[in-house]
């Protein structure tokens, strides 16, 4: 069967036809195509077409698909059995690994998914201070926990609106929201909610809106402000998290943030996140404190030996070869995108082509960004071999398995596309 005769047998089952909204291509005006398998920086479709992949499962196949470590990690670890309900080795040394590369993570707890991690940071958060209130910001996405799906009202000092039918008001009304870049916006919403704001939530690098870096001061003056009001600075690396360096984000920036969330690349491609910080934050987490948490298939031994063993791999070196493909693809498209309203923001391997005609700093530029060009570079790419993400608002990945000549080959097709969607020679 082809991709659309799947694509209907799915529609009869589940929910839109997918398992997660994004793939049913709804935003870039096509149906989705079926994977039959993948290897390296490629893709192969159901009709046994291939494609160059830039997706990369939104961000762990920072090798490239199945690479020989990984892929022998988990053979080893399955003749061993697939999962236990009890205390087992991988998950000791998949920690230790992680506490070694983010020292500020003192203690860490494994989950299964980023949704999963997030909502129990800010459980803790809240646990830990005894404050109700959080700060998010507008456009950075934290998983599908109700406490995040809440846009923003009028103003940094509106108290979010749920954007979620099934959120509630009442959880609504403690998700504050802010500007990113913004610090001004910070201290509003720390001045609506005075002594009650727990913590402040943020993707250091916002990956969910498309790849805007911070500003210079930005995190450091987050970090102060917390200080400052007795509040907690969780870091949401889920995406960035040893993808941007050995220390994620909060090693690239030198900043130390109180508790982080992690996932992806941790999972080695399995279903694997977790959270973690300073021991006596962490400690207040059962069985020894209060705050409860806990996860059935946590600490999969499976997922924690290809998360393992793909850490293994990123060492400085593979960083700097990751930030040489970044370079090697923005110095052969920027060129060639001169005079277009469009603009390539990259921070290490995580990149994204919005179509607006200057940097895109906020999530108000975000928002006016032409949608329906991006559908159209989407759709054409993908008739010349790229698959890139289904959204404007996503980043895009550089892997390992990536070729000089699928850089180059991807900065043509972007620039072609580029002209071609706005009738350019």
């Amino acid at each position: 069967m082809d991709s659309k005769q799947w694509f209907e047998r799915a529609r009869a089952v589940i929910p839109g036809g997918v398992h997660s909204p994004v793939r049913a291509f709804g935003n870039v005006g096509c149906d989705p195509f079926y994977v039959a398998s993948a290897q390296g920086a490629r893709l192969r479709t159901v009709e046994g077409r291939e494609l160059v992949d830039w997706v990369g499962s939104w961000g762990p196949m920072i090798l490239g698909h199945n690479p020989p470590c990984v892929v022998d990690a988990i053979q080893s670890a399955l003749a061993r059995g697939t999962s236990y309900g009890a205390c087992s080795v991988p998950e000791v040394e998949l920690s230790e690994a992680i506490r070694e590369r983010m020292p500020w993570m003192e203690r860490v707890r494994l989950v299964s998914s980023g949704t999963e991690a997030t909502m129990s940071a800010l459980r803790l958060a809240r646990g830990a201070t005894g404050r109700s209130a959080f700060i998010k910001f507008r456009g950075c996405y934290h998983g599908h926990g109700d406490s995040f799906l809440v846009a923003a009202g009028s103003g940094a000092l509106t108290h979010g609106h749920p954007s979620s039918p099934g959120v509630t008001a009442s959880t609504a009304a403690d998700t504050l929201i802010a500007e990113f870049n913004d610090l001004d916006s910070v201290r509003a919403a720390f001045a609506a909610r005075p002594g009650d704001v727990s913590c402040v939530f943020v993707e250091p690098v916002p990956g969910n809106m498309g790849v805007i870096p911070p500003e210079p001061g930005f995190l450091e003056g987050l970090r102060e402000l917390c200080d400052q009001e007795g509040a907690l600075l969780v870091f949401d690396e889920v995406m960035t998290g040893f993808r941007l360096g050995r220390s994620g984000a909060a090693g690239r920036f030198g900043i130390r943030p109180d508790l982080v969330t992690l996932g992806k690349i941790i999972g080695g491609g399995l279903p694997l996140a977790a959270f973690g910080g300073r021991a006596d934050l962490m400690e207040k987490l059962s069985p020894l404190g209060p705050v409860y948490q806990a996860g059935t298939l946590s600490g999969n031994p499976l997922a924690c030996a290809a998360g393992l063993a793909l850490l293994n791999a990123l060492e400085e070196p593979a960083y700097a070869l990751l930030e040489a493909k970044g370079q090697r693809l923005e110095e052969r498209l920027l060129p060639k995108l001169a005079g277009a309203p469009v603009v390539f923001q990259r921070v290490g391997s995580m990149a994204t082509l919005f179509f607006h005609p200057t940097a895109v700093r906020t999530y108000a530029e975000v928002a006016v960004c032409d949608r329906d060009a991006f559908a159209k570079l989407f759709r054409f790419l993908l008739n010349r071999g790229h698959f890139l993400p289904p959204a404007q608002f996503e980043a895009f990945f550089l892997s390992l398995a990536h070729s000089d000549a699928d850089l180059d080959s991807l900065a043509d097709a972007l620039a072609e596309g580029v002209a071609s969607t706005f009738g350019v020679n």
